[in-house]
């Protein structure tokens, strides 16, 4: 990994719409796909967890910059919740970036150039109607669907591990710290989000066919939950690195 992959620098954006798919994969399973400096972030030991974020951005720039040289882009983001114990023994929860997905080329470059969230370009096509929320993509082999619920919060998914939406909300993100680990260096990068707001609503899947969680062969996993949010002002700090082993 690269220097300059381990986020050189402050970045700040808008969130304008988060959809959160959650699912539940029994832990000595998800266990093979994090280094060896995290933890997975568990349910009970038992259950772990991995998430596609569906996001619309705007705004993407240096911190300070104004807001009109910012990039805007759709990015599908597949994460592992997970914890990690700092030199000074204080424990951190975030998450792991499997892999991401954009529509726009130029974000590929930029964030392949200034992280190891392993970004590729997709076609994404994104529809909002009567109440539901359409994201397809060919390439990357995604169909899903969900739907807005104005009172009564869903049922939870069938097989869902959670015993309530208070508790899946753990589990929606975003989360304070993303990790990455530069093996080559044995060094833990660190990226701390700050968000101003966040007021994750449950939805109702209606359809969820996810390529990439289907290739991982993931045995046991279930969906567990789904939230959406709306225009969530975010910002990553400059990344900070610690030695591993501590």
């Amino acid at each position: 990994m690269a220097l300059l992959a381990h986020h050189p620098f402050g970045v700040e954006a808008r969130l304008t719409r988060t959809t959160v798919l959650t699912y539940a994969v029994p832990a000595a399973a998800l266990q093979r796909l994090i280094p060896e400096c995290l933890t997975l972030d568990t349910l009970d030991d038992t259950w772990g967890f991995v998430a596609v974020a569906l996001v619309q951005t705007r705004e993407l720039r240096p911190a300070g910059l104004p807001a009109w040289l910012g990039h805007s882009f759709f990015l599908i983001g597949y994460r592992v919740f997970v914890r990690y114990t700092t030199r000074a023994g204080k424990r951190l929860r975030g998450l792991y970036i499997l892999q991401s997905q954009t529509d726009k080329v130029k974000m590929q470059w930029l964030g392949n150039l200034f992280t190891s969230y392993g970004y590729s370009t997709i076609d994404i096509r994104q529809a909002a109607a009567e109440g539901q929320l359409h994201f397809d993509s060919t390439k990357a082999n995604l169909a899903i669907a969900v739907e807005l619920l104005a009172a009564d919060e869903p049922a939870l998914p069938a097989g869902s591990p959670f015993s309530s939406w208070q508790q899946a909300r753990r589990f929606a993100g975003p989360l304070p710290f993303t990790f990455s680990y530069d093996q080559a260096r044995r060094q833990v990068v660190i990226v701390e989000g700050v968000r101003e707001a966040w007021q994750p609503q449950p939805v109702r899947v209606l359809a969820a066919e996810v390529g990439f969680i289907q290739e991982l062969g993931l045995s046991g996993c279930r969906l567990a939950s789904a939230f959406t949010m709306t225009d969530i002002p975010y910002r990553w700090q400059k990344g900070r690195t610690e030695p591993w082993p501590a």
